[in-house]
């Protein structure tokens, strides 16, 4: 076995149990996690799949493994994580990480690492272009040259973009809201330069439509996938059950009734 080899390292009985750690501290900490409708758009059958995500907030790793668990059980998922952080926290190359570093050499090792990956048409790569936390209103989007050289190496490749954000609507606890764009065929060629010019222009158009849903505030236009923590809490909270146990009402904890 190789030491730094991310299918060797990967422990399927890990992925579960971070998948269900990671679907935990969601419900936790949002009121819903929502997935933007119609949801996951149609991939041809038989190719691997490049997820490239926007990356606007700490909670960006734990929203992709719980979105892979409900997308893409029967996929293996792998992720780059930067090299030093890795090293800190090694039990991360146990649900499908590898190292990344910067530099030509750190960019030469992710493309070689991840053509390595997708070789298997089951499997899919999580990726963060941009390389770094953005607000995810920022524009232009400012995306790393390294996945659209992947795309222009692998053409047996689907890129699929996804955009995260974390509003706070009308409730406690902020909502985590995600939506794809229509997938990339990588069969129809080019250069990474003109790789990267698609590659921003769909990520952004994504990110633009995951922003005025958003700001809609509608969550007719989500499929929820996580319920998560309701209501305000605390001693407002427990005011406003006693209040409906009084008058013989139903206690609604939500700000904002939900839509079908």
């Amino acid at each position: 076995m190789k030491p730094r080899d991310p299918v060797a390292l990967r422990h399927p009985g890990m992925v579960r149990f971070f998948g269900a750690v990671m679907a935990r501290d969601m419900a936790r900490g949002f009121h819903a996690v929502r997935l933007a409708r119609p949801g996951l758009p149609d991939l041809p059958e038989g190719r691997p799949v490049i997820v490239c995500a926007t990356h606007p907030s700490w909670w960006d790793p734990a929203f992709c493994i719980v979105l892979h668990a409900r997308l893409f059980p029967d996929r293996e998922g792998y992720a780059p994580m930067k090299a030093a952080m890795l090293e800190r926290y090694g039990f991360f190359r146990r649900i499908g990480l590898f190292g990344l570093e910067d530099g030509p050499r750190g960019a030469a090792r992710f493309l070689s690492t991840s053509q390595a990956l997708l070789a298997d048409p089951d499997r899919v790569l999580w990726v963060t272009p941009q390389g770094r936390f953005v607000d995810p209103r920022e524009r232009p989007l400012g995306l790393r040259p390294g996945v659209a050289h992947l795309l222009a190496r692998m053409p047996e490749a689907v890129a699929l973009p996804l955009a995260l954000e974390y509003p706070f609507w009308s409730e406690k606890r902020p909502e985590a809201l995600a939506a794809f764009g229509t997938p990339l065929d990588a069969r129809e060629g080019g250069t990474p330069a003109a790789w990267s010019e698609r590659l921003e222009a769909a990520l952004t158009g994504t990110a633009d439509r995951l922003a005025a849903l958003s700001q809609a505030r509608d969550p007719s236009a989500f499929e929820n996938l996580l319920a998560g923590k309701r209501g305000v809490g605390g001693v407002y909270g427990t005011w406003q059950r006693l209040k409906a146990l009084a008058r013989g009402e139903r206690h609604a904890p939500d700000h904002m009734a939900e839509r079908p």
